[in-house]
């Protein structure tokens, strides 16, 4: 399972999803193995007047982790939740260590 991760450092899911300016790609398999695969860049949807409308941009965002079954964030408002989920990507909460979080996700699943 591939996931998206908001965070400013690589190792705490510490960012809200609409400041995101980037995307930590990881892969769970199904032994609970955990690999980083790479950094995707983005406009924050906050603050983004300037790049178009709001829509707009989550559209992009959204594109840009749609090969991902979850997103975790440290926040994240329900407008953008809904849309996630009605691409298949899974929102998730989760303002801890990115490890941890993904050994929980993949201990759930």
């Amino acid at each position: 399972m591939k996931v998206a991760i908001v965070s400013t450092d690589g190792k705490v899911i510490n960012q809200h999803f609409g400041k995101a300016s980037r995307f930590f790609i990881f892969e769970v398999d199904s032994c609970g193995k955990i690999q980083f695969l790479e950094v995707r860049e983005t406009i924050p949807l906050c603050g983004s007047a300037d790049e178009g409308h709001a829509d707009d941009v989550l559209s992009r965002i959204i594109s840009l982790i749609s090969d991902c079954e979850a997103l975790l964030c440290s926040r994240i408002g329900s407008r953008p939740q809904e849309e996630l989920r009605k691409h298949g990507i899974k929102p998730v909460e989760a303002p801890y260590f990115i490890d941890e979080a993904l050994k929980s996700l993949s201990e759930v699943e």
